[in-house]
């Protein structure tokens, strides 16, 4: 697990000197702590940048996760960097801004302080932000009674009045996923266009409501929301309010390597933006991967996780591979350190035999 020294200058802050780590990961949530432990088991120097801002912050639990259902989000994160600091790697707090590939095939990663780090590898795990419709209250109340994940949350609100609140032409397909978890689905149709036939026949049969009219605001009792607010001054009881955010990659870093972001859409809306990526999360930039919601729209906390150690285990493979190539090259040289060291030493040896 070698680290190797850098002149101090070269960050911009004398008293904290750059060191060539074999990988940063940007971003310390599931995707991100998961390959760091991943790459810290495989005895490589791995230092993790996190901003400390996990999406799902808001939550007050996190579900699906096999032996840890319920947990709350910021626990889950607490024991994942026990877990990776356990194993040597390094965690600080910090937001990078750029990343670039400089002389010699590293990256230098530039934090917002200006402190530098140097990497053989990155792994960008930084997710993605929910950029939520623009209904008053939305904010206030998200993660707890406006929602988007049934996986997540339909549980928890399993048998209650909820809205879906539709923005585009997804809004049907997610009333229709909603009503497994409640026969008390109101879809109100918001901003999106008129359902056609067909769907107005698959809503009726599941017993879905349709509510036209734009929403405007929420009723809340306390802190609890309690009805959906039209622009005609109809009230409609709701418990729990569902919306389709836009999902905004962040992924402002990868910019200065090239790597822009795609748009991806599905039932004929766009859902948001993201990196592309292979399988294991490599990128089209060589030394790059990705993995969680910066690729991955729909991952999970759980399906983060999973995708965190594909990379990690890939990036590993592709170290061993360069630092293959590297010895045999170094063998293959006459005039290397290592060739005189074995010629001394069959040198030596001849002597030793009285040769």
């Amino acid at each position: 697990m070698t680290v190797q020294p850098v002149q101090p200058e070269e960050s911009g802050h004398p008293e904290h000197p750059v060191r060539i780590h074999d990988v940063v990961v940007v971003g310390g949530g599931a995707a991100g702590l998961s390959g760091a432990l991943t790459l810290a088991r495989a005895r490589r120097s791995v230092l993790v940048i996190d901003a400390g801002s996990p999406r799902n912050a808001p939550a007050a639990h996190s579900h699906n996760y096999l032996t840890r259902d319920g947990a709350p989000p910021l626990t889950l994160l607490a024991a994942g960097r026990e877990e990776v600091t356990g194993y040597g790697g390094e965690i600080v707090t910090g937001s990078v801004v750029t990343a670039e590939r400089i002389e010699g095939g590293c990256f230098r990663v530039v934090r917002e302080d200006g402190r530098t780090d140097l990497a053989r590898r990155l792994l960008v795990t930084s997710g993605l932000v929910d950029e939520l419709p623009k209904v008053p209250g939305l904010a206030e109340l998200w993660g707890r009674d406006v929602l988007h994940c049934p996986y997540c949350h339909g549980w928890e609100v399993r048998d209650q009045a909820i809205g879906v609140l539709a923005t585009g032409p997804a809004g049907v397909h997610q009333a229709l996923l909603w009503r497994q978890w409640s026969d008390r689905i109101t879809l109100f149709l918001h901003t999106a266009p008129e359902p056609g036939d067909e769907e107005y026949e698959q809503l009726g049969a599941r017993g879905i409501s349709v509510v036209s009219g734009e929403v405007t605001g929420l009723d809340l009792t306390g802190a609890r929301l309690t009805g959906v607010a039209l622009a005609d001054g109809r009230l409609i009881p709701a418990q729990a309010l569902v919306v389709a955010p836009r999902f905004a990659a962040r992924a402002g870093v990868l910019s200065g390597l090239g790597l822009r972001t795609t748009e991806l859409e599905m039932f004929g809306q766009v859902m948001g933006s993201h990196i592309t990526a292979g399988a294991t999360g490599a990128t089209e930039v060589p030394g790059v991967w990705v993995a969680g919601n910066v690729t991955n729209l729909s991952d999970t906390v759980v399906g983060a996780a999973a995708a965190g150690v594909r990379a990690a285990a890939a990036i590993n493979a592709d170290l061993i591979a360069e630092e293959t190539r590297r010895a045999v090259a170094a063998r293959r040289d006459v005039f290397s350190p290592q060739r005189e060291r074995e010629v001394c030493e069959l040198a030596l040896g001849d002597r030793r035999h009285g040769l």
